[in-house]
């Protein structure tokens, strides 16, 4: 398989083949991208908007927010829960028929778990954090904490810290039996799984192979063609149930193995996949999402490098605190620094960078419309281009304005 082959098939399984709806953007347009992208990730960062707006917008053009927000914490008979919050790539929002999937044992357990201990030594703090999420639920951690370390708290033998409330609510929330009932804002409240999982997923039991091979699976069709690690990296499994869920896939026929031109490593492409003559069309990609959210695959399939600078000192950024790749054709042709200035009504572009060899007039003329219609979607009156990059000079031109 060619290099320019294997771009196409993984465009396409990421939805990037996929028309941008003339219309009004629905519910059956999320469910769409859902079926392809199989998670959004989550991040607390923003500059320019959540993370996990991002990619619905860099696939489907202005849509509503509040999609994402009643399906994923909210919940009707004649609208259900879509979504629930779980560590999957990181903190993300996954579809809840794959929850089961999730608790399998097929993930190793992240972070929280260094709080098992704490959680072993205070079992009455476990035991009292439940009790008040079942009374108050769903409810935030600071509320948690006052009801159990305030003056008035609820056990009168205990004194519990602050800090370790809020590490049980992350254990409990790690393990399955907390997790996001709704938000305020981006602050998490917490309920009981069982009050948010419908019962007849919440019952569904698979064990961790099974639970392994769903997961690959589920990464090969979000990836189209990819390399082992690639698909262990999308949901961060271990690498030796993702060795073993691959082969057992490949031996069913799931998976293709394929050697992709330049690549060092074994690939393999999803049966289902797909690969288009060409991928029209244009996009800008937050830093999470995930089609360039792995940084070495990003530069296997595209020749861009590409690192996240946020927590680079200003003086030592190459190109900004929050960039956006911008995907053209089948490309990523250019990058671009950006800040939702609220205050002033504008969309910032502090710099703008054209990639070695790309058409500086297109580019500039398409990432222009892009940003215009970005700029609209987040309520901004415009977009005002600052100096930086070689590009900075042809996007203020396309935009009208002057240094």
């Amino acid at each position: 398989m060619s290099l320019a082959v294997a771009r196409r098939t993984a465009l396409a399984a990421q939805g990037f083949a996929d028309p941008r709806p003339d219309g009004p953007v629905t519910r059956r347009h999320l469910q769409r991208v859902l079926a392809r992208i199989r998670l959004i990730q989550l991040d607390s960062v923003n500059v320019a908007v959540r993370a996990h707006y991002a990619p619905l917008f860099a696939r489907l053009g202005a849509y509503d927010p509040a999609l994402i927000d009643e399906a994923a914490w909210s919940h009707s008979a004649r609208r259900p829960r879509l979504l629930v919050e779980y560590w999957a790539h990181e903190a993300s929002l996954v579809p809840v028929q794959d929850w089961p999937l999730l608790q399998s044992g097929a993930k190793r357990p992240g972070w929280w778990r260094g709080y098992g201990r704490l959680a072993e030594a205070s079992p009455g703090l476990v035991d009292d954090v439940l009790a008040v999420v079942k009374e108050l639920g769903p409810v935030g951690a600071g509320t948690i904490e006052k009801e159990l370390t305030g003056p008035s708290k609820r056990s009168p033998g205990a004194w519990w810290e602050r800090s370790e409330v809020k590490k049980i609510c992350e254990w409990l929330f790690g393990m399955g039996q907390l997790t996001t009932g709704t938000r305020r804002g981006f602050e998490r409240l917490y309920d009981l799984t069982e009050r948010v999982i419908p019962p007849d997923v919440l019952s569904r039991q698979v064990d961790a192979a099974e639970g392994a091979r769903g997961l690959i699976a589920r990464s090969a069709e979000a990836l189209g063609v990819a390399t082992e690690p690639d698909l262990r990296d999308y949901y961060r499994l271990s690498p030796q149930a993702s060795q073993q869920a691959v082969a057992e896939l490949v031996e069913e026929g799931t998976l293709e193995p394929v050697r992709v031109a330049g690549w060092r490593h074994q690939a393999y492409r999803h049966h289902r996949a797909r690969t288009p003559r060409a991928v029209p069309g244009r996009a800008l990609l937050c830093p999470f999402d995930p089609l360039i959210w792995e940084r070495a695959r990003t530069e296997r399939l595209f020749g861009f490098h590409y690192r996240i600078e946020i927590y680079v000192p200003e003086p030592q950024r190459t190109y900004g605190y929050y960039v956006f790749p911008f995907l053209l054709d089948g490309e990523l042709v250019a990058r671009v620094d950006l800040k939702a200035d609220r205050t002033a009504g504008v969309l910032r572009v502090p710099g703008a960078f054209a990639e070695p060899d790309a058409d500086h007039g297109r580019v500039a003329a398409e990432l222009a419309g892009e940003l215009a219609l970005m700029a609209e979607w987040l309520g901004l009156g415009g977009v005002a281009v600052g100096e930086r990059g070689d590009l900075a000079g042809a996007l203020r031109a396309v935009l009208g304005q002057h240094s």
